[in-house]
């Protein structure tokens, strides 16, 4: 099977109808970056910060996965694909994909203030209990927090994002701006016979030397067109 790793961004989620945090109708609109998505914010004002994720778990739960998604999850029948994702919700789960790595964390999950990254503390919630109310606590004693991994802090999951990445034969990137670090330095941990390319209606600026195929698509239609290019090539 051919190697396929795929990087989606918020324009992934775009055709779910659920809010980015940037464009057009983002979160970023009505909250600012520095109040609900840094690690500052969080030590400052918990509660205000939990009380953001809370409504926005509210508006994933009425979520559904497009087309986009389901195509990702079938692709898994033809190749050995792996997806990377900057999106913090669910939908490629729920659409059926099996080998999801999160870079930026879970939405539908909460973990310890102390040891966030500590499986035994990570908890996954649900429609009847999507919330975390003020003072609740892990189960290590400290304050319960989103499992997000917010601006100040390190993305755990990098490293083998790149290692996926360096082994790919084809890396496809989906939805994202690519301006948001370091997940927009994984296009350089490519093989120079990688098969790149690039899906999204927005221009997209490619810092790199090297030949990317830009499909200026919406999530669906593009992964449309390069899995035809894939099945012929």
């Amino acid at each position: 099977m051919k190697k396929v790793v795929v990087l989606t961004g918020a324009g992934m989620s775009v055709e779910s109808g659920f809010s980015t945090f940037r464009g057009n109708n983002g979160m970023w609109e009505n909250y600012k970056v520095e109040d609900v998505a840094t690690h500052t914010a969080w030590v400052n004002h918990p509660d205000f910060v939990n009380a953001f994720y809370n409504k926005m778990r509210l508006q994933l739960l009425d979520a559904q996965p497009n087309r986009g998604h389901f195509l990702l999850a079938e692709m898994e029948q033809e190749f050995d694909l792996r997806i990377i994702t900057q999106n913090i919700d669910n939908l490629h789960e729920k659409a059926g994909s099996t080998r999801v790595l999160h870079l930026h964390g879970e939405l539908m999950k909460v973990t310890s203030s102390v040891d966030p990254d500590n499986p035994l503390y990570i908890r996954e919630l649900d429609r009847s209990n999507y919330s975390v109310h003020s003072g609740e606590l892990a189960a290590d004693g400290s304050l319960l927090r989103p499992y997000i991994v917010f601006f100040e802090e390190a993305v755990p999951n990098i490293s083998l994002a790149a290692e996926w990445v360096s082994q790919t034969e084809v890396f496809i990137i989906i939805g994202t701006s690519l301006v948001v670090y370091p997940a927009a330095g994984l296009l350089s941990y490519t093989s120079p016979d990688t098969t790149v390319f690039v899906i999204d209606p927005n221009p997209v600026d490619i810092d790199s030397s090297r030949k990317v195929h830009i499909i200026p698509k919406t999530a669906s239609e593009g992964l449309d067109t390069v899995l035809n290019i894939l099945r012929y090539s």
